[in-house]
């Protein structure tokens, strides 16, 4: 991811479930919030309930996957917490990702040249 740094510290996840605006779809939740730098953070979340662990790394690749080919299309400064459901482990990836793109335009990360 070129233009994205990872999100790792608690305190920071705990702030945008609690301060952040948030879409809800299908495959995914998705919540952000203004960072104050020129620069995407992104999380990604994969509870217990989604199943084993091989199936919550597949649900990580796939929502990483989705972010990645998407990126270029995002504005930049957001922390960006990506919370996934069950449908993002078998899934349809192209529905996956119609998906994602709809949840960035509800929450305006969309550039605005994209729209």
């Amino acid at each position: 991811m070129q233009y994205t740094v990872p999100l790792k510290l608690n305190h920071v996840f705990r702030r945008l479930y609690a301060k952040g605006e948030s879409a809800v779809g299908r495959f995914v939740v998705v919540y952000a919030r203004r960072n104050g730098t020129d620069q995407n953070r992104l999380g990604i979340t994969t509870g217990v309930k989604l199943g084993r662990a091989v199936d919550r790394n597949r649900a990580r690749r796939r929502i990483r996957e989705s972010y990645r080919l998407q990126e270029c299309r995002l504005k930049q400064g957001y922390d960006i917490v990506i919370v996934a459901r069950t449908a993002a482990i078998e899934g349809d990836f192209a529905e996956m990702q119609r998906s994602f793109l709809h949840q960035c335009k509800k929450l305006r990360l969309l550039r605005e040249d994209e729209t």
